[in-house]
Order: structure tokens, then sequence, then C-alpha cells
């Protein structure tokens, strides 16, 4: 027996499940989860001793890879002197006026802890502002483990086959409309039958936790249309693609500005946190200024501010979005590359540093089409890919993601490895 089965065998008498998030368990591919000992650039080791490249990437925030000296220093530099205080400290001003110079629609923020928390806060305030009820999500895409936004979901509860969670009371579900992502008729329905009760659209703009699906042309653009025509707000979930896809996010890469924004992941260079922002009036609706309560007694933490304002940094110094396209670009060709050897016609999608190879032939516009994959196939590619040292997600529902410690090295052999596993 493995000393990772050994740790799994242990975990599972006192953790859930043996894991602390679902998608760890494995439970997608038939096996059982791998014990991390250490990271370092776009590698891991487990605690076997096995070595491998590492294309999740703690599922979005090493975007410079695992553990790079910069945070580390930044870390150690900063713990220093206090490692929480619940009192104002500059780095909160500092990582705010960088979103809002870097974010297109972002005049005020707030930090929070996580992406849920950052998403849960965005919507209890477009209901204040608005005094509304009624929020529409879209089917497949995963705003964290909110109770209201569990309907039809993406992510951990997809891969699990039950979208709906329990313990989601039915009257909170019922102010959720969750509808087809790329299809405008529907939202046109929806706001034609109860438009003056809508708070809020909430959308991944390119959802990204059920694979990763691409936004018609004019799709965005009909969102903030139909938002602003009917007195409604339109949220942005960049937890994944913030500061990821583009300095700016998605918002700059399609130019379109919503209402308000939730982030994470990168902007916490590896540690715990999140943040909300948007327009100065309807930020200002937040306690104390406001009526809307939100609080937290680790929001802005030191630590976690100064790993994601050097993250930050780096990035910009380095223009690391153009290193980081062509680097996805050439992995890209290098898939498409093997997926033709295999004589395989599966579809692959790729924003920048993001990626999804999806086991199924055809256009891939929302969460039906994801659903229609050929999961025996995602299996054998998952182990095979494995057993050769390269480390894809454990589900297909989930997105891939590049560092710019991927060297070009990295990515030539782990596309000859997905050719070779492609072809078993």
């Amino acid at each position: 027996m493995s000393l990772s089965q050994k740790l799994f065998s242990r975990a599972k008498q006192s953790i859930p499940g043996g894991v602390n998030s679902p998608v760890r368990a494995f439970r997608n591919v038939d096996g059982d989860p791998f014990f991390i000992r250490r990271a370092k650039g776009c590698r891991i080791w487990n605690v076997d001793g096995k070595e491998m490249i590492d294309f999740v990437g703690t599922w979005g925030p090493a975007i410079l890879g695992h553990a790079p000296n910069c945070i580390i220093e930044a870390i150690h530099t900063t713990a220093k002197d206090g490692l929480s205080f619940g009192i104002p400290h500059p780095l909160e001003i500092e990582m705010a006026e960088l979103i809002c110079r870097w974010v297109p629609s972002v005049e005020k923020v707030r930090m929070v802890n996580s992406g849920t928390e950052a998403t849960m806060s965005a919507i209890r305030l477009a209901r204040g502002h608005t005094g509304r009820g009624r929020i529409i999500k879209f089917e497949g895409c995963y705003h964290g483990h909110v109770d209201s936004l569990l309907v039809a979901a993406g992510s951990g509860a997809l891969t699990h086959g039950e979208p709906d969670s329990a313990g989601v009371p039915a009257e909170l579900a019922a102010l959720t409309m969750a509808l087809p992502f790329n299809d405008p008729e529907a939202v046109e329905q929806a706001f034609s039958e109860c438009g003056e009760d809508i708070a809020a659209i909430i959308v991944e703009p390119v959802p990204a936790n059920a694979g990763l699906i691409l936004p018609d042309e004019g799709f965005l653009s009909l969102l903030r249309e139909i938002t602003v025509r009917h007195g409604a707000l339109l949220i942005f979930d960049e937890v994944m693609t913030g500061f990821r896809v583009a300095k700016g996010g998605v918002q700059e890469l399609f130019g379109v500005t919503p209402d308000l924004t939730a982030m994470g992941k990168v902007i916490g260079g590896g540690l715990p946190v999140g943040a909300f922002g948007g327009k100065a009036e309807i930020m200002d609706s937040l306690a104390p200024d406001g009526p809307v309560y939100q609080a937290g007694t680790l929001s802005g933490n030191p630590l976690a501010l100064a790993a994601g304002i050097t993250q930050l940094r780096e990035l910009e110094k380095n223009d690391a979005w153009s290193l980081l396209e062509n680097r996805g670009a050439a992995f890209e060709q290098g898939i498409r590359s093997a997926l033709a050897e295999a004589g395989l016609d599966f579809t692959f999608h790729r924003v920048g540093s993001m990626f999804c190879l999806f086991f199924k032939s055809g256009a891939v516009r929302n969460l039906d089409d994801v659903t229609g994959a050929d999961m025996e196939h995602f299996k054998r590619f998952f182990w095979a890919c494995l057993e050769d040292g390269v480390y894809f997600a454990p589900s297909p529902y989930e997105t891939g993601f590049l560092s710019t410690a991927h060297a070009e090295e990295d990515l030539v052999e782990a596309a000859h490895v997905a050719g070779r596993a492609l072809r078993a």
C-alpha cells in the first residue's frame, strides 16, 4: 500500500469523504487521490516521491507557478510584523487601488476571504441596492457553495450528478432562475415574465466550472443591455478569469462592463482571499455607509494581500499575459496535433492560460453539450497521463491552467504524453 493510500484511509476517519473539497476525492475517475508533499514551479511531488507536471495550479491561483520566490519572500517579510490585525492596514488600500485601476468596472472594492464569500456578498448587495429578490444564473456556472446559487451548478456538484444540493431550502432556490448559457431567447423570456422582480444576473462571463465554455458573439452584450433596460444589475463572477485571462479580466477582453465583479484566486497569490467591487453608487450601499451588512474577521488579511499584491505586480512587470497567451497557443497546437494523430475530433477550448479538452465532437455551448462527453475515454486518458507524470484535473468538468513557470519544453512533453494517452 502506498503512503498516499495509507493517508487517504486515515483521512476518511476524521474528514468527510477524506477530502476538504469534493472534486479532490477522484470519484469521477473511479480512484483515490494522491497526497502532495511539495510543489515548485510547474511541478508537484506526491508523498510517494512521484514528480508530475501540474496543470491544476491550485485550481487557478498559481499563475506564476507554485511557491515563487517573490511571494514567499513577501509573506515572510509581512509575517514578521503580524499575521492578522482586525484593524485597517496600508496593504488594504494598496490592493483596492490596484484593483480599481486594473478592472474597468470597479470604482470601489471590498476584500473578503474566498470566491464563495465574494459572490454571496455581491448577491446580497444587488438585492439590497435594487430592493428586488430574484436572481438569474446560468446552468453550468458555479458561483461557490452559496445556498441560493446551488441551482443547476457545475464544478463539484456537477461531478456528483446532483446539481442541487441537499440542505438548500426550496424557498431560496425558488428565487433563483437557472437558464441555459448562450440562450438569448431564454433571457428575454425571463425578463418578460419577471423583469420587475429580478435584482441581478450573475454569470461567469467565460464559464470555467463545467469545462471551459465560450460565450457566443453578442451574448454578454445582451446581458448588459437587458439588465440596464429593466433596472437590474449585471454581476460578473471573475473569480477564475479575473487577472488571469487579461490584466482587466474578461471584461477587458470583451469590452462589456458589469455593475459588480466578484474576484478571487489570482489576487491571493495562493492564500485564501476574495473581493467584490463595482460602481461607487452601488458599493456605498454596504455597511457602514449603507444598509447592506457584510463583515469578516480576516477580511483583508495582511499575508494574503502581501502575496496577492506581489503576484499582480510580477504579472504586470513581465507582461505575463502576452507570455501566457503565446504558451497557451503553443500548447493548444500540440494538443490539436495529438488529437489529429489519434484520429479524434474531440473539442478543445482555450482562453489565454485556461483550457479544456472535451471528450466529444461538435460545438460545446452550454451544460447540455458538456454532459454528452465520453466519460470512459476521459478516465483512461486521465490515468494514462498521471502514470506518465502529467497531472490534469480529475474531472472532465474542470478547467486546466497554465502558469508562467510552464516552460516550452514542459508543454511539449505534456502534449506528447497526452497524445500517447489519447491513442491508448
